[in-house]
């Protein structure tokens, strides 16, 4: 965002211009609260500060009560937020003197998204009062004490009702507990212009179609099921191959041409008497594996959801690796434990990976590897374990991000709560196979993978099972189409 800055100014708009039009965007949100509500606005010593004594400015001017506090001295502000200053014509107050209680909303004008260290002394009671007062709080840029690159917090931060932020989110306000704690953000057009971004080149992305629609599959008219591939998911026994079947179910309704699975000989009658149009094929062991992709044909393969893990589960991954997209889900990344390196020797391997881990499986993945589990992130972790194993990381959760190993990252921002249910993990997979197998580009397919799995169970709402996300993605299928204008 600095930077972002930097070249508006540097393309002919002031600074202080930039700052009036950030802090009246805050004045236009608070200006939507009933009038005559007693505001209370709280200045930081930066540019924060300064974005909220505009604010308070603005909001005198149309007639509400508004006092303002600054953390700091007044003659120690520098540069556009000493102007704002200048320019507010209404008593500057200790925070102390303040009933935060007794206002009827606040604006919290103390940091924004460049703070660099935790919250500590009178910052840091001043953040802690403002949590407890219950009243409705609106962030300028992010809730202070929230960290803007990361979404931890640093010392302290307050509940906010709603946040303001300028010409783009940061990836605090996707990654939890940022997420939550900004409530409903709004990004304010402040004048940067969108070549701003042609000359930063981010790489990180928030998880919408916009940014894999091109690559997206759309099966043609004059297609046919040979052309959108064949995919295989190998699965466990009898007792565990309903993870393997739900991911089997996922890896057909996202799209793949045929999908075949392969059981062990107990299985067999469990598939064939569940889901008619997936073949099921018996697999006693990784010399029945090993005949079954003497086709080449079947060019991806799903392992892990009710594998088993251990070292028969590296064998049936062995064997699969060789010249086709795989993807690793539960049990073949269990079966890695402490092994990143091994891992990535298997990535070298394949004609593209993708690894589907929750929290429990990545810490395990990656036990022993500092440079992973250490980095400052979420974000970071999921980038680093990409670079590191040379395959595209999907890292689960509320807050899931996919990284590959060139930088890129996305974030996805739409998987709702009732998500976290059984076997919601091997539908994935199979989602994430079924687009590799119509040979979408690995990092796009996974990015899509996931948010068609939250928009799947959206669809299907509150009290879903993972049964019901397969059946979902039909209508998620039917609305991703007629927005992306295919036919």
């Amino acid at each position: 965002m600095g930077r972002a800055d930097q070249i508006a100014v540097e393309m002919g708009t002031p600074s202080m211009t930039l700052m009036e039009r950030a802090g009246t965007a805050v004045a236009d949100v608070v200006a939507r609260y009933p009038y005559p509500t007693r505001i209370v606005v709280l200045c930081g010593p930066g540019n924060n500060g300064g974005d909220g004594f505009v604010a308070a400015r603005v909001l005198a001017q149309r007639g509400f009560k508004v006092r303002l506090a600054l953390l700091g001295e007044r003659d120690r502000l520098t540069g556009d937020a000493r102007r704002a200053a200048d320019h507010w014509k209404g008593p500057v107050e200790e925070p102390a003197v303040l009933d935060l209680e007794a206002a009827g909303l606040i604006v919290d004008a103390l940091f924004g998204a460049g703070l660099a260290r935790d919250l500590d002394g009178a910052a840091r009671a001043l953040v802690e009062r403002m949590g407890r007062s219950g009243r409705p709080i609106i962030a300028v840029d992010l809730p202070s004490g929230l960290d803007g690159a990361t979404g931890k917090v640093r010392g302290a931060a307050a509940q906010a009702k709603e946040t303001v932020t300028f010409f783009r989110r940061k990836p605090g306000h996707l990654l939890e507990p940022g997420r939550s704690l900004c409530g409903r953000v709004r990004v304010a057009d402040i004048g940067i212009p969108d070549d701003a971004l042609d000359v930063i080149a981010p790489k990180t992305f928030v998880n919408m179609p916009d940014l894999w629609r091109d690559a997206f599959p759309v099966p043609a008219a004059a297609g046919h099921k040979y052309d959108r591939g064949h995919a295989v998911v190998v699965s466990g026994p009898a007792w565990t191959s309903g993870a393997a079947r739900l991911s089997a179910r996922g890896a057909l309704r996202a799209g793949a041409g045929l999908v075949t699975i392969a059981l062990p000989p107990d299985a067999l009658p469990l598939q064939a008497a569940s889901y008619a149009a997936i073949m099921p094929r018996r697999m006693d062991g990784a010399g029945d594996l090993a005949a079954l992709l003497a086709d080449r044909r079947l060019g991806t393969v799903v392992l892990g959801p009710g594998l088993g893990a251990g070292a028969e589960c590296r064998t049936l991954i062995d064997v699969a690796a060789p010249g086709r997209r795989l993807v690793l889900d539960a049990d073949a990344l269990t079966s890695y434990s402490g092994a990143p390196w091994a891992l990535a020797q298997v990535a070298a391997r394949t004609a593209g990976l993708i690894v589907t881990p929750h929290e429990g499986e990545f810490a395990r993945m990656f036990q022993g590897s500092d440079a992973v589990l250490d980095a400052p992130s979420k974000l970071a972790r999921t980038r680093a374990a990409a670079k590191l194993l040379g395959a595209v990381v999907v890292l689960k959760g509320p807050d899931t991000v996919v990284a590959a190993p060139d930088g890129r990252a996305a974030i996805a921002e739409n998987a709702p709560a009732y998500l976290a249910t059984a076997g919601a993990g091997d539908v994935l997979a199979g989602i994430a196979g079924g687009l590799l197998a119509q040979a979408m580009p690995l990092f796009e397919a996974a990015c899509a993978a996931v948010w068609l799995h939250g928009e799947a169970a959206q669809a299907a709402g509150p009290g879903l099972v993972a049964d019901d996300l397969p059946e979902a993605l039909r209508i998620v299928y039917s609305r991703l189409f007629e927005l992306i204008g295919a036919r």
